[in-house]
């Protein structure tokens, strides 16, 4: 029986285009964990554009279909997942953590929607190690019309090739931080974007959830350095 998490909006059923195969198992570890993974995170839409391509890689940037890299800013994303339960909060090793997200023009790849079917840029997902963490090599995202800057995430457990459970949601990012990467190329020749935090749907819905899912941002030499932690309330 799969179990999802309970939270504070209803994840959206996404299209998969293969079958799940070998798949990780999840483990209690005894790594205790930072405080903020021990707040139960809120679920978000997934949103139309997640598929399963089952890429096992922590550089997403690559399109393995024709070995380009998108342009942008790089971004290193660290997600540490938790279990939170009545003894504490414990890293969550084992779990497969799926992101994607659109380049710096505001298109996903694989989408009909975006003319992109058969590209496999910016999606991927990483096991999570012994304390619980996941790490991807990407860029900072672009936008487009309708929605507020992020990144979106799926956290699934599996029993052999039975999924056991399955947690989706969004990481925001500063309006600020967006606006500075912004004037940048390739990211400035798109013009002004028409959505901020405050505006978004998902970002508002349910009393402001999103400012929960804010990420928090470091620069770095090459760009920036965002860590989220998740809390999830497995049962």
């Amino acid at each position: 029986m799969t179990v999802v998490a309970g939270a504070v909006v209803a994840a959206c059923t996404g299209r998969s285009q293969s079958a799940l195969t070998s798949s990780p198992s999840p483990a209690a570890s005894t790594n205790a964990v930072a405080t903020p993974a021990c707040v139960v995170t809120p679920t978000e839409t997934e949103g139309p554009y997640f598929v399963d391509e089952r890429l096992n890689r922590s550089d997403i940037t690559i399109d393995p279909t024709d070995g380009s890299a998108r342009p942008g800013v790089p971004l290193t994303l660290t997600l540490t997942v938790a279990r939170v339960g009545s003894g504490g909060c414990t890293a969550l090793s084992g779990a497969q953590v799926d992101v994607w997200h659109c380049d710096s023009g505001g298109v996903y790849s694989d989408v009909a929607a975006n003319n992109s079917v058969g590209k496999r840029f910016l999606r991927g997902y990483q096991v999570t190690d012994s304390s619980g963490i996941a790490k991807f090599t990407t860029i900072y995202p672009g936008w487009y019309r309708g929605r507020a800057v992020h990144i979106h995430f799926k956290v699934r457990t599996f029993v052999g090739g039975s999924k056991t459970y399955e947690f989706t949601s969004q990481v925001f990012f500063d309006d600020a931080v967006s606006d500075a990467v912004y004037k940048q190329a390739p990211y400035s020749s798109r013009g002004s974007r028409d959505t901020r935090n405050q505006s978004d749907m998902v970002y508002t819905s349910n009393n402001n959830s999103g400012a929960m899912l804010l990420t928090a941002l470091t620069p770095t030499s090459a760009g920036y350095a965002a860590a989220f932690a998740v809390g999830l309330n497995l049962g």
